[in-house]
Parts: C-alpha cells; sequence; structure tokens
C-alpha cells in the first residue's frame, strides 16, 4: 500500500507518462489516486521526453525498474517499432499508447480507444460519424462494435482503401470538400481522428463531438465546436475514465500484484 506521503519504496511498482509535456499533463495524477484508493503499492511518473530522446528512452526501458509506459498521442505511432511484440489492434493500427516490461521485452497494446468506445456505450451512442483514416480511426475500428458508423475523409479513394484495409462491409463512406457543407446534427456522436487544419464545412456538430486531443495538440473540432457554441470533449475532459481505463489495463495483467519477493526499485 502507498503510504500517506505517496513515498517510492524498494518494492513499489514505477510506471511512466511518457510525452514532451507529459509533466502538464493530469492523467498520471488521475491514475496514482486509483492505486491509492486500491491500496497498490505501485506509482506512475511523468516523463517529460523530447523527440530526440524517445528512441532512446524506450529502449533502455527493457532493463530498468520501470514496468511499463503510457504514451501521449505524439509518440503513439512511432513507439510501435521499438516494441518486441504488440497486440492485434496495435498491429492493424500501427499506434501503441500503453505498453509493459515482461522481463526484458516490451508489449505494447492499446487502451483509450477501448476507454472511447465504452464512454460512447454508456453515453446510449448508436449513430457515430468518425472522420479520418490515420491510427486511431484504424484502432476504432477494429475495437468497435455495436454503432452505426459513417465515414467522413476529404479523399473518397483513400477512405475507400480505409475500409477495404479495415474490412468494413457495405461502408458508409462520404466526402468532406471545401465546397460542401456538412450536417452531423443526426449524429449521436461525432469522432475526429483526421489531421485536418479546419473543420469550417461543418455547419452543425452531433450531440457529443470528441477527438481525445490533449490541450497541447491543435484541436479543429474544439475551435468549430466553440464557434457553432456546441460541446467538445477532448483527452482532459475524459481524464477519469482514462485513468480508470489504464488501472483496469494494469490489473487485468497482474501487474499490479504486490510480490515483495522481487525488488522493483
Amino acid at each position: 500500500m502507498m503510504n500517506s506521503a505517496n513515498e517510492i519504496s524498494h518494492h513499489t511498482k514505477l510506471y511512466g507518462f511518457i510525452g514532451e509535456y507529459a509533466a502538464q499533463n493530469s492523467i498520471s495524477a488521475a491514475i496514482n489516486r486509483l492505486f491509492k484508493a486500491n491500496n497498490k503499492n505501485a506509482m506512475i511518473i511523468p516523463m517529460n521526453i523530447r523527440e530526440d530522446d524517445f528512441y532512446y528512452t524506450i529502449s533502455n526501458m527493457k532493463k530498468s525498474h520501470v514496468n511499463g509506459a503510457l504514451i501521449s498521442n505524439e509518440y503513439t505511432k512511432s513507439v510501435v517499432e521499438i516494441l518486441d511484440s504488440a497486440s492485434e489492434v496495435v498491429k492493424k493500427s500501427g499506434m501503441c499508447d500503453i505498453l509493459i516490461r515482461d522481463k526484458d521485452k516490451l508489449v505494447g497494446d492499446i487502451f483509450s480507444i477501448g476507454v472511447l468506445v465504452k464512454y460512447l456505450k454508456d453515453k446510449n451512442c448508436k449513430k457515430v460519424a468518425l472522420i479520418g483514416i490515420g491510427s486511431r480511426a484504424k484502432a476504432f475500428c477494429y475495437l468497435a462494435d455495436g454503432f452505426e458508423i459513417s465515414y467522413f475523409y476529404d479523399d473518397l479513394e483513400k477512405l475507400m482503401e480505409f475500409s477495404t484495409k479495415m474490412q468494413i462491409p457495405n461502408a458508409d463512406i462520404n466526402r468532406i470538400a471545401e465546397s460542401m457543407e456538412v450536417d452531423f446534427s443526426s449524429f449521436d456522436a461525432v469522432i475526429d481522428f483526421s489531421d485536418f487544419d479546419t473543420l469550417h464545412t461543418v455547419k452543425k456538430l452531433g450531440k457529443i463531438n470528441i477527438d481525445m486531443k490533449n490541450k497541447k495538440e491543435f484541436s479543429a473540432l474544439k475551435i468549430r465546436a466553440v464557434e457553432l457554441e456546441e460541446n467538445y470533449i477532448g483527452f482532459d475532459d475524459m481524464l477519469d475514465e482514462l485513468g480508470s481505463g489504464a488501472f483496469e489495463f494494469l490489473k487485468e495483467k497482474k501487474h499490479l500484484e504486490d510480490d515483495k519477493s522481487d525488488m522493483k526499485f
């Protein structure tokens, strides 16, 4: 059990949250609160890592006292090439946002998209508009079930390739173009996983509008939501859900069982 001073002992399981601005993100605090509330002798530490130092940091984790790490959005794709093994969703999507150390091997997975899927189901969302064809869009398609999803992008050919690669039968694909007005008001949720600079052609948004970007990331969806006076949900608005998701992931991997015979630090 963590003591009231949150001190690290020789048996504390250490995890990292790795990002360029990790210390400015509250996800570590959210997870540490759960560790403490559940009497787990574990702690996650924010680690500000520049892009030039990222590969070195992750590679050296294999022989460190750190048992795993959450990966901030800016590094979720570049971390994949450093992993020793990965879950199927990582292989399908080309991204990883959580990894655990198994002896001297790094095993990658995705937890945040599963959190998003659960969040939408808890909100009784059925009809979803998904913007983008990148890694997070792929992960969502792989993990999401029970939704009626319509797919949006500015390049129809690439969108068709995306739907074929993700094996989506009878995909409802739609083009977002400069000259076309887009109305998302019939959707329970709009998920923007694109890299668009603007969404000014969107005239109406959905009931829930979400991109899970942290406050340091540019968000075209947030800008448009403010302009249209609609709701917007980013990473920082889901800290409780994401913290719980990370905690449950580590618990399911039996990573939070306190074994004092193995010194962790």
